[in-house]
């Protein structure tokens, strides 16, 4: 058991209101939380947010307002209490995104590469799986009766979702078509097939998401795109097998349909928005049938789950800000990030602090960086100019590096934008397009995670246990105390 509970080294809680003074020590209690009824928590993960990350997403969000950028405040940034998190697997420096969320929902550090497992199982090992399967804190709210959603801009089966209600020792056998026949001969069930046959208390009630291809047989014509479809061998139709364990249950695949819904007729909600991902934030308005935003689907979520009365558990991903870093595309990381915080910013309106804890956070980093002495307001997606430059005809006479040549205030260390021999000359290049891909040192097809903390920052009830530098299976005792769970 790799629960690593006590391993913390920070004794002053920090403060975004007032970061000058001190607190006093707060350590972790355990027991029911103080304060009465129905507690509520929301967790928001920014897949691959991290510090150097959020500080460009803050940048960003200013200059979309006509603001320099770097004076802004996003809407977590004014939580009172915050903590670094280390975000180590068990098993590697470096994680995945596989073995950090499990940590974050179980309470355990385990392995990269496994869903809701324990440090003992193997990666892709059937057999090793036996016994090793973690209790979530979905799971336990479910079966205590608490109502329960997910909501991701990603595959509902990939690694962070699946984390909530999943256990598999493979993060990539999200269908049945992704497993190898012995290992569905040795009983391991695919990560779609658990969700739908998820057993605790009365399901899981919001799931708001991409991923519908893994629910389909392959012979099923996809609703959106006819010329594909499902990927299912089993000849499995999950979707149909949801519906009939939720008669009342709405299934939707367009902003339209959800938009059109009656929630309070509504028992459980299924949204599967793509066959695969969720289109990114900037090209959402491309989308064939209507995606609605992570702000659109959080609301829904919040306000279906809030009427149960009984108090909830959701978990918000960002998933696509990660897929952007992997890309090299700091656009995209940053624009899904920006929604992040609208996001954020629904959430905080719309819930009580008094019962609702929030936490923002993210699973790991990635090895995006900012850098160049660039001027107080410079564009940041795009060429370094310093504060001592001059303007030559009108035009910014952008900082050269020792080649020559200018270059971004973002780049990567690792990532696809990484070319062998000389650097490209980006005098005529707009950095700042939808589609550039940032230059990068180490050449490697998807852009590598980074291995340093990320931040997390919380409000609500319990949310003074968040503080110093924490391993990142506390988490899960942060919130499991704020819903009265030992």
């Amino acid at each position: 058991m790799v629960r690593l509970r006590f391993l913390r080294f920070g004794l002053i809680s920090l403060s975004l209101l007032a970061i000058s003074g001190c607190a006093k020590p707060v350590m972790l209690a355990h027991g029911p939380s103080q304060t009465a009824g129905p507690h509520n928590v929301i967790l928001f993960i920014g897949d691959g947010m991290g510090v150097s990350t959020l500080t460009a997403m803050r940048i960003l969000a200013g200059q979309l307002e006509g603001k320099p950028g770097e004076e802004t405040v996003l809407p977590w940034e004014t939580y009172p209490h915050l903590a670094l998190i280390k975000t180590y697997n068990t098993n590697q420096q470096v994680p995945d995104s596989a073995g950090t969320a499990t940590a974050i929902m179980s309470g355990e550090k385990t392995k990269a590469g496994v869903i809701g497992m324990s440090d003992r199982a193997l990666r892709a090992d059937c057999a090793s799986a036996r016994g090793a399967e973690l209790q979530t804190l979905l799971e336990k709210a479910a079966a205590a009766g608490r109502a329960t959603g997910v909501v991701t801009t990603t595959r509902l089966t990939h690694a962070t979702p699946a984390t909530t209600y999943a256990h598999s020792p493979e993060r990539d056998w999200e269908s049945d078509a992704h497993m190898p026949e012995a290992a569905i001969l040795a009983g391991c069930r695919d990560i779609a097939r658990q969700f739908v046959e998820f057993k605790f208390g009365h399901g899981i009630d919001v799931a708001l998401a991409g991923g519908r291809k893994n629910f389909m047989p392959k012979d099923m014509p996809d609703p959106e795109y006819p010329d594909q479809s499902g990927g299912r061998k089993d000849g499995r139709n999950l979707i149909g097998e949801w519906q009939q364990t939720y008669p009342h249950g709405a299934y939707v695949t367009s902003k339209a349909e959800l938009d059109a819904l009656d929630l309070t007729k509504t028992s459980h909600l299924l949204g599967l928005f793509e066959p695969s991902h969720m289109r990114y934030e900037a090209d959402r308005k491309r989308d064939k049938a209507g995606e609605p935003s992570l702000t659109e689907m959080t609301q829904t979520a919040i306000r279906m789950l809030a009427r149960k009365g009984k108090g909830y558990f959701l978990m918000v991903e960002a998933g696509r800000i990660d897929h952007a870093h992997h890309a090299g595309n700091a656009y995209n990381a940053l624009h899904d990030g920006v929604e992040l915080a609208r996001a954020v910013a629904a959430a905080n309106a719309i819930t009580n602090e008094s019962d609702t804890l929030i936490i923002v956070t993210a699973d790991h980093s990635h090895s995006f960086t900012i850098a160049g002495y660039p001027k107080r307001g410079n564009p940041i997606l795009g060429k370094v100019v310093g504060s001592d430059d001059h303007e030559k005809d009108g035009d910014a006479d952008f900082t050269h590096a020792a080649d020559g040549k200018p270059y971004t205030t973002l780049g990567y260390y690792a990532a696809p934008g990484a070319v062998s021999g000389a650097r490209a000359d980006l005098s005529d290049v707009d950095t700042t397009a939808e589609t550039y891909r940032q230059q990068a040192v180490v050449p490697v097809t998807s852009g590598a995670h980074g291995g340093e903390d990320v931040a997390a920052f919380a409000r609500g009830p319990n949310a003074e246990a968040l503080h110093g530098v924490m391993e990142q299976n506390l988490l899960y005792d942060v919130m499991a105390r704020a819903l009265a769970f030992p």
